[in-house]
């Protein structure tokens, strides 16, 4: 018996895909026979040599600003009028405001962007991505994945970060509600909760001595992931092989929330 992780046939996007982990599940997408669109806000030389590396022809980037709901129906549009379906939505963009801020302390300002790009804009790529995959779903078959990029952050908290940790526990609710809403549909609904990775978003902790220092004596595999480890358990979630799945976290941490 032969076993695959195939998407052959499907159309994905994944959002915040020129860097970090979102490039890094273009790139198995792609390898796995899906067709991709990725959106970027600002990294259109990377964005266009990962579209070029994948081949223009099953991997296109769109700049598209994810900094709350108003883009997100003609990213939408974009996809279908691109490649006439779309399957599957990976939810991985996102920030991660990288100074200490005490709540007493912290910005109107900074509170509703943090909300607007990593809670606001997830509404509504979902509400856009469920309408059109209720539209091409067939009674036979799957209609659709959902996969949001949460985070351990939404499960036990962070200090000084309350504004993205709110925003990353209210997608594991949002999993859990809508896994069960969206399952007579065929759309399943799921979640992948990295910790510490390596990706330009975490490079200021994690090359700080004293940061990484505590950062790693919390993680029992002793190391910050790769963003190829994130990105492998996505795709799995959108394959056949993970048919019985919806509404659960799937923890990616090197066992850092069992020491957290």
């Amino acid at each position: 018996m032969t076993v695959s992780l195939s998407l052959s046939g499907k159309v994905a996007l994944i959002t915040g895909g020129s860097r970090g982990i979102g490039a890094a599940a273009v790139r198995m997408f792609v390898a796995a026979g899906a067709r991709v669109v990725f959106n970027y806000q600002k990294s259109k030389t990377e964005a266009d040599k990962l579209a070029q590396e994948c081949g223009k022809d099953r991997c296109i980037a769109i700049a598209a600003d994810l900094s709350g709901t108003e883009n997100v129906s003609r990213l939408i549009s974009a996809v279908v009028n691109r490649f006439g379906r779309l399957d599957i939505l990976v939810a991985n963009h996102g920030i991660w405001p990288p100074e200490d801020t005490p709540i007493d302390k912290m910005a109107d300002e900074q509170w509703h962007k943090t909300i607007a790009v990593n809670l606001d804009s997830v509404f509504a790529l979902i509400k856009h991505s469920v309408a059109q995959m209720k539209r091409q779903g067939k009674p036979d078959s799957p209609a659709g994945h959902i996969v949001l990029v949460s985070s351990t952050s939404g499960q036990r908290g962070e200090a000084f970060h309350c504004d993205y940790a709110a925003t990353k526990g209210a997608l594991i609710s949002m999993v859990k509600g809508l896994s069960t809403e969206l399952a007579g549909d065929g759309i399943y609904v799921n979640c992948v909760a990295p910790g510490w990775v390596d990706t330009d978003m975490s490079a200021p902790a994690l090359n700080d001595a004293k940061s990484s220092k505590a950062i790693l004596s919390v993680i029992p595999l002793g190391r910050a992931g790769k963003p190829e480890e994130i990105a492998a358990p996505i795709l799995f979630l959108c394959t056949e092989h993970a048919s019985f799945v919806t509404g659960e976290v799937f923890n990616v941490n090197g066992g850092a929330v069992l020491a957290g």
